[in-house]
């Protein structure tokens, strides 16, 4: 969605394994330094640890990427799995065909493997198993995996063993039962979280990767991305991913330290507070303890006023003063709208309204409301797209929110600026932009009224009324009088307009007036009987 907009040529934040993505600090590099340790030496385990997030999948694809042309790999993803499963699913992933009579044998399938590594030996052959969440081993397949190390060579062990998996991997193989396992591993490394520095470079060098050639995050940013994910990849991934696409929704080119914020909110289903509030509540409640600790002592018996003139002065006090003023009620926030009026939030009030604000009818339970609209010379727009696109185009639409229970809401927009956002929700509201976009992930649906119907893209070499009516309005928005001589034809001349006003308007600049172009141009003519999101300049409209 925010691709083009940033100029990625992939999500940077895909929270999938792949391997040109992987930063290898100094602590993924020693990860993967020991893993390949594991495949290019004889020995019996080696064991790689660390918390949900921290990247240890990635390197295990990473690892794949750099194996030797000698090394065999069997990889198991799940292990929870009885022991002869476990051992039918090595012979499957290393090609061993296997007797359907010998698959619920364990000492079949243990001889039938042990032939196979050592035919793999003569050849010259390392054969790697790879356990990945080695955390969900039984104990009874962990037992088995012990025994397959017996599987050797008067000089070297037959099969390598990397274990990988959270820390509860540590905690299985410290058991009093398998320290004869424990005994056997020959490598450990526990990964930790990224550092600050780690966290900064690893989010420039996954945007870097994506095609990024400016810095999108803003320095605070990235300091408040690490604070909030404390330095887990995977939750570094979630929130700068949110945070993008936050940043399209409201047509900023720089992410700064609340969209990560409010991205993070969205993650942790929780709202995230800066990191100086929980300083700043406690020097105001000092503060506040301060003065209480004042006001007391200046009404305690040992003042050395009498008692009488307190409260002489007290009630004088009380029966002048003012009446306190009473604090207006703040807004409701727009969860508390949709949830009081989600009754309203339905596709037959959203269309109705929209409907309406065109000088157009709506019948419930009748067609589907996109041919009503077609029915009256409208035509539905249905996009995913930006509070910047919503800008370009320039006329109400239906926003499809969703709240914090999953619920979808279709609400109407029917004014927008850079800050504000005005909606129809149990009356006219206003709401600002970032909140809405907490509830918004960019879908609409919009109406506009063409030239002609069917809509049909326009190029060079075309004619027709439609082609009269886009040149006059370009000609209208470059102050070009509408007595001037307007032909049908699609030249040179009138391309050259096209992409005049699609590089103004940050639209592809190709000279074919598309749909899209064509809603912009007639947008920002603003014709006198099309509802607009904004006022549009009358006086001029060339750029």
């Amino acid at each position: 969605m925010y691709l083009t907009f940033f100029g990625l040529n992939e999500k940077p934040f895909a929270i999938t394994p792949d391997p040109r993505y992987l930063y290898l600090s100094e602590r993924h590099a020693e990860a993967l330094a020991h893993l390949l340790y594991g495949i290019n030496e004889a020995g019996g385990f080696v064991q790689l640890t660390g918390e949900v997030g921290t990247g240890k999948t990635t390197i295990v694809r990473s690892l794949l990427a750099q194996t030797p042309k000698n090394a065999e790999i069997a990889l198991i993803l799940n292990p929870r799995m009885t022991a002869p499963e476990f051992l039918l699913t090595i012979c499957e992933e290393l090609g061993i065909g296997v007797p359907d009579a010998a698959c619920g044998s364990l000492k079949d399938l243990v001889d039938i493997l042990s032939d196979y590594l050592l035919r793999a030996h003569a050849r010259g052959k390392r054969v790697v198993l790879v356990v990945d969440e080695a955390q969900n081993l039984s104990p009874d397949v962990l037992e088995q995996v012990r025994l397959l190390t017996n599987l050797e060579t008067n000089t070297q062990k037959l099969l390598q063993i990397i274990l990988i998996g959270q820390p509860e991997l540590r905690e299985l193989l410290s058991r009093n039962e398998l320290r004869q396992l424990a005994q056997r591993i020959t490598g450990r490394y526990h990964l930790n979280p990224l550092s600050h520095d780690e966290t900064v470079a690893y989010v420039r060098h996954r945007l870097r990767v994506a095609g990024a050639t400016s810095d999108i995050f803003a320095p605070a940013a990235l300091n408040e991305a690490f604070r909030l994910s404390h330095g887990v990849p995977r939750v570094i991934n979630v929130i700068c991913d949110r945070a993008l696409l936050g940043a399209y929704s409201l047509d900023r080119h720089r992410v700064t330290t609340n969209l990560v914020r409010a991205a993070a909110a969205e993650v942790f289903g929780r709202r995230c507070t800066p990191h100086w509030l929980p300083w700043a509540l406690t020097a105001g409640i000092a503060a506040l303890l301060g003065i209480a600790t004042v006001t007391l002592w200046s009404l305690q018996p040992w003042s050395t006023r009498s008692g009488a003139a307190r409260l002489s002065r007290g009630e004088a006090a009380f029966t002048g003063a003012a009446p306190a003023a009473v604090t207006p009620a703040p807004a409701p926030h727009l969860a508390e709208l949709l949830a009081q009026h989600a009754a309203e939030t339905d596709t037959d009030s959203a269309f109705a309204r929209l409907l309406a604000l065109w000088g157009a009818k709506y019948q419930a339970n009748s067609t589907d409301p996109c041919s009503q609209a077609t029915q009256q010379g409208l035509e539905c727009v249905i996009e995913r797209g930006s509070f910047g696109q919503l800008r370009l185009y320039n006329r109400p639409a239906i926003l499809m929110l969703s709240d914090g229970a999953g619920t979808s809401h279709e609400v109407v927009l029917t004014a927008l600026d850079d800050e504000q956002a005005r909606i129809e929700l149990g009356g006219t509201r206003s709401v600002g932009l970032g909140e809405l976009s907490h509830f918004w992930l960019g879908d609409f649906v919009m109406l506009w009224r063409p030239a002609s119907s069917p809509v049909k893209a326009l190029s060079a070499g075309m004619r027709g009324a439609e082609v009269r009516w886009l040149r006059r309005s370009l000609q209208r928005l470059h102050g070009v009088a509408d007595d001037a001589p307007v032909s049908d034809l699609f030249d040179a001349e009138l391309a050259a307009l096209v992409r005049d006003f699609q590089r103004r308007h940050q639209l592809a600049v190709d000279g074919i007036a598309g749909v899209r172009t064509q809603i912009a141009v007639a947008g920002a003519l603003g014709a006198p009987d099309t509802p607009l999101l904004s006022a549009v300049d009358t006086d001029h409209h060339g750029g």
